[in-house]
């Protein structure tokens, strides 16, 4: 059993505690930050002279070499280290000798697990964002094929007024570029290093700190080690970020469920992207969607989880907080496999405007211009509301739409009606006279595509004030 301690013990762990106490099955994950940080700090205790030249490059090599061997497979991080700062320590010393001792000289374990997940959580952030400038690139070129596809609109899921499914469409857009907004936040808010916090005191080492964080693409280090060391903000704030995009995915899955269903048929989802049944051979069903709706709960779970964990923590670390790393780490790629795969799903989506055309036509979808047209006659709108709801009465009795009637039957309910009524709750008229910011008449559309189209052009420009970083180019130091 190779850990960091011991000095003080003289009995060995139990094994059952030893095991349950090792957190090296899942913080493995971060073994690339982990080095990354090492990297940074070795190159900055050099610079302060606490580390010979010697020392650091023999540091920084063998670090280097751990690194490319566990990720060609050569090196094996196994379960016989406590942890994966125990492992990268245990082996550069293996390998350097004495110099590898003093990787960990002004530094605990503390601080360093905050950076690594820092570290993670920075990079993670970027990761889902490029997921979703994926998804929204999709959604705008389904918007731009679309300005005329008309379609009902739903509240209550009834159908309401007509729409298009540029417009329905624009609505999720907007949602996922919120998400993104949400992310560049947490990025900003997040970017300070708590490298050289120690384990809560800081350390009596002359510690260059501003030089450690500008290596690794910080804004600075952090102002309080306790707090360095005891916060978790950014991985509940990401996780809550995370549960939005689900619960995002989520709405739009269930509307695909809806469109996909043979009452529907606005949709047909490719093959690539559908199952069968093993019963039923005419069966072909939109696991995708259902998958994705079904694993928004485990995001909440893993948000919960953490704000349960840290809610009673006293300062400054405590063990409790090893606990955010498994739920954190199995909500990240959950979420970055369901954003991958509902953009393929979405992309390779065909849709069938004439049976959406057709269902907009039904449900009285015009009910509301009928209204509007009475209005622009002179009726008051809470008498044109009464005249209309009747006129849908005697429809539904006929088993007609409000264009199907005869003028002599509107006039019936009100002597205002005119030839031009037939123009008026016509499916496209409905649509196009809705031009204020927002609504789906064509010209207001395209506007809205337009300021889209910028968004996705910027989106990192404006999000990250460093790109290199942003992406996950690593250290600004040596061994890359």
């Amino acid at each position: 059993m190779a850990q960091l301690w011991g000095g003080r013990f003289v009995g060995d762990t139990d094994e059952l505690v030893y095991r349950f106490n090792a957190s090296i099955t899942f913080d493995k994950k971060l073994f690339e930050q982990d080095i990354e940080g090492s990297i940074a700090h070795v190159v900055m205790l050099e610079k302060q002279g606490i580390l010979s030249c010697e020392e650091k490059d023999a540091i920084v090599k063998g670090l280097v070499g751990i690194r490319k061997d566990v990720q060609e497979g050569r090196l094996a991080i196994t379960d016989q280290y406590e942890d994966i700062h125990s492992f990268v320590e245990a082996v550069l010393t293996e390998r350097i000798g004495e110099a590898g001792k003093k990787l960990h000289t002004g530094r605990s374990r503390n601080d360093q697990v905050a950076l690594d997940m820092k570290l993670y959580i920075r990079h993670k952030v970027v990761e889902t964002g490029e997921h979703l400038e994926a998804l929204l690139k999709t959604i705008l070129s389904i918007m731009e094929d679309h300005l005329a596809t008309y379609m009902p609109g739903f509240t209550h899921l009834q159908k309401a007024q007509p729409t298009t499914l540029a417009h329905h469409m624009g609505a999720y857009f907007e949602m996922f570029k919120r998400d993104v907004l949400r992310l560049w936040d947490i990025y900003k808010r997040m970017n300070y290093c708590p490298l050289g916090s120690g384990a809560f005191a800081g350390t009596t080492y002359p510690l260059d700190r501003s030089y450690t964080a500008s290596l690794m693409g910080f804004e600075g280090p952090t102002l309080n080690s306790m707090d360095s060391v005891a916060d978790r903000d950014y991985v509940i704030e990401f996780l809550s970020a995370l549960s939005t995009v689900m619960m995002h995915l989520s709405r739009f899955s269930e509307e695909i469920i809806i469109w996909n269903s043979n009452e529907y048929q606005f949709v047909e989802i490719d093959d690539g992207f559908s199952t069968g049944s093993s019963i039923m051979p005419q069966k072909k069903n939109p696991d995708i969607a259902e998958l994705v709706r079904g694993k928004t709960g485990r995001v909440y779970g893993a948000l919960v989880s953490v704000l349960t964990t840290m809610k009673g923590l006293p300062l400054a670390y405590n063990k409790d907080m090893q606990e955010d790393k498994e739920v954190t780490f199995d909500a990240v790629e959950t979420v970055g496999n369901c954003l991958a795969l509902f953009e393929g799903m979405l992309r390779t989506m065909r849709f069938n405007a004439r049976a959406m055309e057709e269902s907009a036509m039904k449900g009285f979808t015009n009910a509301t211009d009928a209204a509007d047209y009475l209005v622009n006659k002179g009726v008051p709108f809470r008498d044109a509301h009464g005249m209309i709801g009747r006129l849908v009465l005697y429809c539904l009795d006929k088993k007609c739409g409000i264009d199907a009637l005869t003028l002599e039957e509107l006039k019936a309910i009100s002597p205002v009606f005119e030839e031009d009524i037939f123009e008026a709750v016509g499916l496209k008229a409905c649509v196009e006279k809705r031009l204020t910011t927002g609504a789906p008449g064509s010209e207001a559309m395209k506007e809205a595509i337009k300021i889209n189209r910028e968004f996705l052009a910027n989106i990192w420009i404006k999000g990250c004030d460093d790109l290199e970083m942003a992406k996950g180019r690593g250290t600004r130091g040596e061994g890359k």
